[in-house]
Order: structure tokens, then C-alpha cells, then sequence
């Protein structure tokens, strides 16, 4: 039975406002649906964000439960622990609990898949963070395929979604079922509004996988809260993701990233930072029509303080302008409820190219994988206005909006 079907089993875990702190869906699992995985053996894929509420590690819990099997541990993006900024070794071995660890980052490795063969179920246990780039999610649903193809059960210990559950921004990926990349391939927005296993829902029945997929809802847990209102611990996701502050610029930042600018890697402010040696940030930000104090009032600027500021990248994993001083666009967020960091992002590219047309370039392979294709690209290099542009996506959102209720959760 699938997951959003079980109705009372939602019920049971959030009962209504004056609910208990967030519980993750590791503590879920085992305080109320152990009998999923009592005498299975299973595999996990998880990283250092796999943590219950204590800190204690979802691989250690599950270690420890003597009605559990745990046998292999499966990392993605980042590596097991989160540290690593290129793919480790495809087989390496947790020290705690001497469990294989496979990579599922890069190349396909056929132990990878062999090792499947050997378990009941597949659990994971990932903190994703709420933009279509992220390649958690891939690396979930490149996972589920290989279980579902040997009949195995996916099982999904759902986290909130950083950035709430409510707003729905940016353009629609297309779907195109021959495609398939780490970075982006399910066809939702920029910022789907969706959890982990919410997604995972929806990519097994748009993309034809038929597993069979239970998620493990998130305890307390609603749409409209952001992370720091769950009362859990933030972890890193990657190296690079600092805090929610970054983590809520990061649908719109990221896009820089298919440019020659810094997103403020290697600073404190990593993707609330753009910029660049040769920008003179004060008349980018004359050209957005910045208000009095940074606060936005032009056209796709609400609910952020936009100012100028110098950053110096120290050994930056993107390895742009290590060690210089760089003329950067700062970015804070005022008001989440008005804020789209996909418009602010459009609008900055916009200016950018304008103030700095023979400095500015797109590097283009990055930036339309990022962007789900070259039309944004395209429409910036011909100068057209970025409210065109993101009114140009509303009806793709908005029918994103209604197909995506029914997977879910919260």
C-alpha cells in the first residue's frame, strides 16, 4: 500500500498544532512501524545528516537493534560523511560499525548493484534541501531503480524540507524520459516545495519505476515551517550549504554557478554572496532599482536587502578566485513569505549582463543543465525583462501545482 495512502497512520503522528518537536522519520520507524524491517536485512544510504533528534546516528541506531539486520551502508554527493567536494572511492568502510559503504556518486559501479541482491529492503535516510539541483534526490531515485528491478522494498525515513513545504518557484523541468542526470532530472520547479520522500513519490510514478516505496512520514511536522522551527540540529548537507539563510537563496543562486561569478564559495556567506573581481557591484545594484537601506523594490525583489560588500574566497571548491578580493552582491532575506530567490536571480543576471557585457559569461553546458534547458540563457543574452521572463513560467508552475498534490504528505 503506498504511503499516502495510510491515512491513519498520519493521523497518529500529527495530531495538530500543539504537536510534540519534529521527529525525524528514522525515530518514526522505529517507535511505530519496526515491523517493516524486523528480521530484514537492509542496506542504508545516508550521510551525516541521518540523525535523530539526540544527534545519534540513524546507521548506529539501526546497528544497534538486535531485531535488525543492517549489512551496507550506501553514500552519495559528498561522500559518506560530507566532507568530500569531488566522488570518493566507489567501496570504502564505515569505522564505527565496519559496515561497506558503497559510493552511488559517478560512475555507475556494478557491486553497486550486485550488493542489492542480498538484501530485503533498501532505507533511506537523506536531508535534502528543497532545489531541484540538489543530487540527493537523484542518487535516491538512481537507487530505487536498481532495488525495484530486483523486487526490492524502498523505504524512505523522511526529513523536512528546509525551506517549508508551501511556496512553489521558478521554471518547470520538462520531462524527458530518455534523459536522466545527477543534477536536476525530475520534471518539478526550481523549488518544488516537496520533501524527500515526497519527491520520491513522484518520481516513481512519472518516471515508470513501480517500486515498492513506503516513506516514513516526518513526526509534527508542517508544511509551512522551515528548518529552524523544527527544533532539530542543522548539519551541513555538503560542505557548502553553511546554514538556512544560504539554503534559502540556493534555488535562485545556484544558477550562478553556471557563470564566471562566485556564489560566495570558500567565504561565510556561501549563495548569499554574487560576485567577481571585475563587478562593480553599487551599479548592478542601481540597476535593480535597489530601495533605501538594500531593501528590494524592484520588480522581483521582495522580501530581501540586496548591498554591495568585498568578500576573499579561501580555497573554494568551485576554485573561483581563490585568494582574491572580490566585489560581491550580498543578499539577506527579510521576509520568507515574500521572497523568490528565483526572480532575484533573474534580475541580477539581467543586470549583470547589462553593467558588464563583455565581462559577464555563462558558461553555458552548466548553466542550462542548471536551468532545465537554454531558453533562460537565450532570454538573458537578447535582453528581455526578467518580469517576462517569470511570467513566462506560471502556467508550467501552476500546473505543477495541482499534479503534485497527490503525492503529498504533510
Amino acid at each position: 500500500m503506498r504511503a499516502h495512502h495510510l491515512s491513519l497512520l498520519w493521523l497518529l503522528l500529527c495530531p495538530g498544532p500543539a504537536a510534540a518537536q519534529v521527529r525525524p522519520g528514522i525515530e518514526v520507524l522505529l517507535s511505530d512501524s519496526a515491523h517493516l524491517v524486523v528480521g530484514k536485512r537492509v542496506g542504508l544510504l545516508t550521510n551525516q545528516t541521518g540523525l535523530d533528534r539526540a544527534g545519534r546516528r540513524t546507521v548506529d541506531l539501526l546497528a544497534a537493534d538486535s531485531a535488525v539486520r543492517l549489512v551496507m551502508l550506501f553514500g552519495p554527493e559528498h561522500g559518506f560523511r560530507g566532507t568530500e567536494d569531488r566522488p570518493g572511492p566507489a567501496l570504502s568502510v564505515d569505522s564505527a560499525t565496519g559496515l561497506p559503504i558503497y559510493n552511488l556518486y559517478g560512475p555507475k559501479q556494478p557491486s553497486d548493484s550486485v550488493a542489492l541482491d542480498s538484501l530485503d529492503a533498501v532505507l533511506v535516510d537523506l536531508q535534502d534541501i528543497g532545489a531541484r539541483y540538489y543530487t540527493y534526490v537523484s542518487t535516491a531515485v538512481i537507487l530505487m531503480e536498481r532495488a525495484a528491478r530486483r523486487g526490492k522494498r524502498v523505504i524512505v525515513l523522511d526529513r523536512p524540507n528546509p525551506l517549508g513545504g508551501k511556496l512553489v518557484q521558478g521554471n518547470v523541468r520538462e520531462h524527458r524520459a530518455a534523459e536522466q542526470t545527477f543534477v536536476g532530472f525530475l520534471p518539478v520547479p526550481m523549488r518544488p516545495g516537496m520533501t524527500l520522500g515526497e519527491l520520491l513519490l513522484l518520481a516513481n510514478d512519472v518516471l515508470g519505476i513501480h517500486a515498492r516505496l513506503t516513506v516514513i512520514p516526518v513526526g509534527g511536522w508542517r508544511r509551512g515551517t522551515y528548518f529552524d522551527a523544527t527544533g532539530l540540529p542543522w548539519v551541513r548537507p555538503s560542505p557548502s550549504m553553511a546554514d538556512l539563510e544560504s539554503a534559502i537563496h540556493y534555488p535562485g543562486a545556484c544558477l550562478f554557478e553556471g557563470t564566471n561569478l562566485s556564489v560566495g564559495r570558500g567565504t561565510r556567506f556561501p549563495f548569499q554572496a554574487i560576485g567577481a573581481s571585475w563587478v562593480d557591484a553599487r551599479a548592478v545594484i542601481r540597476r535593480l532599482n535597489v530601495g533605501e537601506g538594500g531593501r528590494g523594490k524592484g520588480e522581483g525583489l521582495d522580501g530581501v536587502q540586496i548591498w554591495a560588500d568585498t568578500l576573499t574566497p579561501q580555497a573554494p571548491s568551485d576554485g573561483k578566485y581563490d585568494g582574491v578580493r572580490i566585489n560581491v552582491i550580498r543578499l539577506r532575506v527579510t521576509d520568507r513569505r515574500r521572497y523568490d530567490p528565483t526572480h532575484t536571480a533573474v534580475a541580477l543576471l539581467a543586470a549583470l549582463r547589462v553593467v558588464h557585457p563583455d565581462s559577464f559569461h555563462f558558461v553555458a553546458e552548466r548553466f542550462d543543465l542548471l536551468a532545465a534547458g537554454p531558453a533562460l540563457r537565450r532570454a538573458i543574452l537578447a535582453g528581455r525583462a526578467p518580469a517576462v521572463i517569470w511570467r513566462g513560467w506560471e502556467p508550467a508552475l501552476e500546473r505543477f501545482r495541482r499534479m503534485r498534490v497527490k503525492y503529498l504528505l504533510y
